[in-house]
């Protein structure tokens, strides 16, 4: 596992491993983790599935209009598995001031796949990414909890070729952190109007997140006995795995939302 971090150059250097990271994590300490104890009061099951060492890659149920269940699930597995965990993210992010340096710094890299397969086959890191991609955050009220489909499989393609398994990450609460009222259509596009938008405004409502209870349940890891590094593995095949991984996470949520007693209490 590579996880060598150089002192950058500079008047005030610091120090950071090969893709931008700093050593100590910022959800280690500071709001976010104080957040993650005190205010979604996070809880986590099945934490004995993440790999102990080597790559992997964890797959998770994605919405809410607030990119927390990202910053729940890395904060978790660092505190508490002890592995690093690397987000992928689409490039436009790091295209705003600031927030690209901010997120490097944080673990997260730009989703393409040479960068996934040298942090999962090369350095033998943990990566984390949404197969729903943004029909999750988007999604209508009547699809609460309801896991979109998990694209075309390419996510199945990316462990396949890292030879690495696929560890699902399921979570529920996240939802309910900024609850979706409807989905409004403008210019093509669809954004979701939450009640927190309503109650605070614009500018506040992304940042006044309920204080949901957020449980997070890790299933056992799916390995594969294809060979890695194929030059090309069969649509059906991905789309398969991928269909039969959702339906897995699906029945775990499902399991989780008929146990709880509240959204506020879990």
């Amino acid at each position: 596992m590579n996880e060598i971090f150089e002192t950058s150059p500079g008047p005030n250097p610091v120090v950071l491993d090969r893709w931008g990271r700093t050593p100590l994590d910022p959800y280690q300490n500071g709001l976010f983790a104080a957040a993650c104890r005190s205010w979604f009061r996070v809880e986590w099951e099945g934490l004995e599935h993440v790999p102990r060492d080597g790559g992997a890659l964890l797959v998770s149920n994605h919405a809410g209009l607030m990119p927390v269940d990202g910053g729940v699930i890395q904060y978790g597995i660092e505190t508490q598995a002890h592995r690093l965990v690397y987000l992928l993210a689409h490039h436009g992010f790091f295209r705003v001031p600031f927030v690209g340096r901010a997120l490097n710094r944080s673990g997260t890299v730009v989703a393409n796949p040479d960068n996934a397969h040298r942090l999962l086959r090369e350095d033998g890191h943990l990566v984390l990414v949404f197969p729903e991609g943004e029909k999750g955050p988007v999604k209508p009220p009547s699809e609460r909890y309801r896991l979109q489909r998990f694209g075309r499989g390419g996510f199945v393609e990316t462990a396949l070729r890292a030879g690495v398994p696929i560890v699902p990450i399921v979570l529920m609460g996240t939802e309910d952190v900024t609850p979706t009222l409807t989905v409004l259509e403008l210019a093509g596009q669809r954004y979701p109007l939450t009640l927190n938008a309503v109650l605070f405004g614009p500018l506040l409502g992304p940042l006044a997140l309920f204080p949901a209870k957020i449980r997070a349940r890790v299933l056992p890891p799916v390995h594969f006995d294809e060979p890695a590094e194929q030059a090309e593995y069969g649509r059906s095949l991905l789309m398969d795995r991928a269909e039969a991984i959702r339906g897995d996470m699906q029945t775990a949520l499902d399991e989780m939302l008929a146990a709880r007693r509240s959204r506020w209490l879990g």
